[in-house]
């Protein structure tokens, strides 16, 4: 990438008035993180070295009027008008702070369903979506940079055939959309044994009978032709969650690249590792990776702390009651360059399970002695998986 190139997207998506170069950014971010001058100082050099660095919200609003510190929320989706539009205006202030949006429409009825209300029909939960997606496209987030979506539909709503098929005209109606289909145990195991002319619902107002198969091949298609829709398996998701107490209920709804599952309202904070950036001599250094991914655990425990949330009061209750951060990696192909290690082989493969599990453990050992200075987190800690896992934070 050439330097003109660097310049102009440092300036269109990060620098802030009288700042001129990365440097500056990352002076102000860490000012605005640091409890005190050490603190400070040490977030200034990891990310100024480049060996990590927080999502985008972070780098462009710490420290400014925004202050909206967050990548990615996730927001309940009713069936009523108001809890609808709810949501549209929730998303539009979430995309003006620069986060990105997951939702799951299967509350919404399916198509055709009675409106007693209105002596009417349902339009069904796609016909939202693309309300939703023509919000997106008019705002901007933060100024910076266009909104992001997560659309969800549950492979047991009576609608999800239309839904799987809403992009398959690439640049369609709902264009600001990544798609998922959520799928079950239920559905899995009839496509693993093969039953594909079983009938898995037949929708309620159309009558239309829908087989295991009609709903699979569509996803194969969908995927062949453009990428989408992904697939997310709830039972899957909520068997393995740990860090989410049990009795505040299943999850059912990811950010908008999937990769971080969530309930509805609460808020990621993210933050990469940059793996490259410990290859020495051709080896890993494993001591200041770890050091890193300890530093990273603090930085992104302070992003909660100073962030200022959307005006959405469930989104600060939620995002506190849990305290969830994402602590992942970047630069894992370069890395394996540098080491000599075949991207796609056994070897690279362990070597990245190892990587995994060092930055794992240390990150949940850091978040250890965090709750042994400051507490656990409140008040959803009693009854959570934490209390039972031998390597966890205190009671």
């Amino acid at each position: 990438m050439t330097d003109s190139i660097i310049d102009s997207i440092l300036s269109a998506r990060y620098l802030r008035n009288g700042e001129t170069t990365f440097e500056d950014v990352c002076r102000r971010v860490a000012a605005a993180l640091g409890n005190n001058e050490a603190e400070t100082a040490e977030y200034f050099e990891e990310m100024e070295s480049l060996r990590f660095l927080p999502n985008s919200p972070t780098l462009m609003n710490a420290g400014t009027d925004i202050n909206q510190l967050s990548a990615c929320f996730t927001l309940r989706v009713g069936d009523s008008l108001p809890e609808i539009f709810d949501a549209l205006k929730w998303g539009a202030l979430i995309h003006k702070s620069g986060g990105g949006t997951g939702y799951n429409f299967s509350n919404i009825r399916p198509k055709d369903a009675p409106v007693l209300s209105t002596e009417g029909v349902a339009s069904g939960p796609v016909s939202f979506m693309n309300i939703f997606n023509e919000a997106t496209e008019v705002i901007k987030q933060g100024g910076r940079r266009r909104g992001a979506n997560m659309g969800i539909l549950n492979v047991w709503h009576p609608d999800i055939l239309e839904f799987i098929k809403s992009k398959t005209e690439e640049g369609g109606k709902v264009k600001n959309f990544n798609i998922s289909v959520m799928m079950n145990d239920a559905f899995m195991a009839c496509v693993e044994k093969g039953e594909m002319e079983k009938i898995w619902m037949t929708h309620p107002y159309s009558n239309e009978e829908i087989t295991v198969g009609a709903i699979w091949n569509a996803v194969i298609d969908g995927i062949w032709k453009n990428g989408e829709p992904g697939v997310l398996f709830y039972d899957e998701i909520n068997r393995y969650n740990p860090p989410t107490p049990p009795q505040l209920g299943d999850i059912d709804t990811t950010n908008p690249c999937g990769e971080q599952p969530l309930l509805h309202f609460e808020s990621c904070v993210l933050g990469s590792i940059n793996l490259s950036k410990f290859v020495e001599d051709g080896k890993l250094n494993e001591e200041k990776l770890t050091k890193t991914a300890r530093i990273g655990v603090r930085f992104l425990d302070a992003v909660i702390d100073n962030n200022s949330f959307p005006p959405i009061p469930q989104i600060k209750e939620a995002t506190e009651k849990t305290r969830k951060t994402g602590l992942g990696l970047m630069g894992v192909h370069d890395a394996l360059l540098l080491l000599g290690i075949p991207y796609d082989s056994e070897e690279g493969r362990a070597f990245c399970e190892h990587v995994m599990e060092l930055v794992t453990t240390t990150a949940v050992d850091e978040s250890h002695h965090l709750a042994e200075e400051r507490g656990v987190f409140p008040p959803a800690w009693e009854g959570s998986t934490w209390v039972n896992i031998q390597y966890g934070m205190p009671p």
